[in-house]
């Protein structure tokens, strides 16, 4: 006869309670996490919130650059663009490896207002974007990286 075991987890009573709190068991010790700004449900499930900073980045564009970031940005040209999404890149990859999680955070916002500048430099529309993570959508990371013809990156002299 074989006996049913059963996989599920018995519920904790007081008494488990009691025990552990007067155990001596290991406390780990863990840095005090930063204060997360507060963000409502809607917020977070606002997925239209890159579309309407990129149409805000796209409006500055041949605007007075003494009156918006956006537009001081976009008057200094591609090479300025791309540098300064560079360097946002790379505070990105320092707090990540870091392991500071509140900075990447903030670095990472930095990152993607960067790139919508360099996009909306570019012509590039987030449709465009979208239309590409679609494509791959499914396909394993290899096999898509595979597929991409091989570039080659040496200047013609």
């Amino acid at each position: 006869m074989i006996k049913k075991v059963s996989t599920k987890t018995p519920p904790v009573t007081q008494q488990d309670k009691k025990a552990a709190a007067t155990s001596p068991a290991k406390k780990k010790v863990t840095a005090k996490p930063k204060a997360v700004p507060t963000v409502t449900a809607e917020q977070l499930a606002d997925v239209h919130i890159l579309e309407r900073l990129f149409t805000l980045v796209e409006s500055r564009k041949g605007t007075d650059p003494s009156l918006s970031h956006s537009a001081r940005l976009l008057s200094r040209g591609t090479s300025k663009i791309a540098q300064k999404f560079g360097e946002e890149a790379v505070e990105c990859l320092i707090e990540a490896v870091a392991g500071r999680k509140d900075e990447l955070i903030s670095e990472s916002a930095d990152v993607l207002y960067h790139l919508i500048v360099m996009l909306v430099d570019s012509g590039v529309q987030l449709n465009d974007i979208w239309a590409e993570l679609h494509r791959r959508e499914g396909i394993s990371g290899i096999a898509e990286k595979a597929s991409r013809p091989k570039k080659n990156l040496s200047k013609k002299g």
